[in-house]
């Protein structure tokens, strides 16, 4: 059974900066596109970062371009996001998926973590 397992959450005050790490129970972790994504309370899923598989070439959503980065390290199975400059707006659950050989989207992974929580006060 497969796990992605999210840690790294907290509370932090506006400018501050976090990094979440999800570890991957795969065997082939190189194998796998992996991707960051975030639910604020009351609205809908959103893509926040990528990484490929193939080549380690990223994606931003235009929201947080310039302040967050997605990193990935092969021998430890693991998957970051550096957080910098953070604002209140960037509170939300934050949960990283995972995908064979493929571009994860918000509707096409195969497998999803359990979340950690990100706060950012005023």
């Amino acid at each position: 059974q497969v796990q992605l397992v999210e840690s790294g959450g907290g509370l932090v005050q506006a400018g501050g900066s976090l990094r979440l790490s999800c570890a991957a129970s795969v065997r082939t972790f190189s194998n796998y596109g992996m991707a960051w994504f975030r639910q604020a309370p009351g609205k809908e899923r959103e893509f926040v970062a990528r990484i490929n598989w193939s080549d380690g070439s990223t994606n931003y959503a235009d929201s947080v371009k310039g302040r967050f980065t997605i990193s990935r390290d092969n021998a430890k199975n693991t998957v970051y996001l550096q957080m910098n400059s953070l604002k209140p707006e960037d509170t939300a659950v934050y949960y990283c998926a995972a995908r064979y050989r493929r571009v994860v989207t918000i509707t096409s992974y195969d497998y999803w973590g359990q979340g950690t929580q990100v706060t950012v006060s005023s």
